[in-house]
């Protein structure tokens, strides 16, 4: 793990607002892909649940791996920030099924041997991490017919820094395409999903099957 990124990630973190306690349809855990709350689709996107092992990329205070773990499944979340894991597992633990995991992605998906029938990250890992590097060692802990998805911001003009240690990576939606042809994943969506205000920035959504 760079003790850098993870510095970044802590200070970043130490600004989190906790999520509200019930959405507007009255759920007490819910998935939200977009940035906007109550808005987009859900869960559905990843398929029947039930028995699946879920590893979340950037899992964050684990509101949304809580959501997959109350439908049936078995949850992983690995997130850089040091006081996440423990900030998840004081919200969340009493769930059960989940696992909260302090890591840097490319290590973590290096070193384990678990293998993973859904890998998902909603603004998180997959917008920072280099797909190159990434989106291989993902392929290598999924099963056959496993659902890989991310969310993240349309792209937009960036300038990168010298010595930037933490960038988002503002790939067009057909380089994503590419990056998981590439790598062995099929039957890929993307989408643009409107905001739910005129004006303001709407969100990609990919989702593909390991072949």
């Amino acid at each position: 793990m760079s003790g850098a990124q993870a510095e970044i990630w802590e200070r970043y973190a130490a600004k989190y607002t906790p999520r509200r306690a019930v959405n507007a349809a009255g759920a007490t855990t819910w998935l939200n892909w977009t940035q906007y709350p109550d808005h987009g689709p859900d869960e559905t996107v990843l398929g029947d649940l039930r028995g699946k092992r879920v590893l979340e990329l950037g899992s964050g205070a684990g509101a949304n791996l809580a959501h997959l773990a109350t439908l049936g499944a078995v949850c992983t979340g690995i997130d850089i920030a040091p006081s996440r894991a423990g900030l998840a597992r004081q919200a969340w633990g009493h769930l059960g099924r989940l696992e909260f995991v302090t890591a840097d992605v490319l290590g973590y998906l290096t070193d384990t041997n678990i293998m993973f029938d859904v890998v998902y990250s909603i603004f998180g890992a997959v917008w920072f991490t280099d797909p190159e590097a990434l989106f291989p060692l993902v392929r290598m802990r999924m099963s056959h017919g496993g659902v890989f998805a991310f969310s993240q911001s349309p792209a937009t003009a960036q300038e990168n820094e010298t010595g930037q240690i933490v960038r988002q990576r503002h790939l067009p939606v057909h380089q994503w395409i590419e990056q998981l042809t590439a790598t062995g994943f099929r039957e890929i969506v993307a989408e643009t999903i409107d905001a739910p205000e005129l004006g303001k920035p709407g969100t990609v959504l990919v989702h593909a099957r390991a072949a």
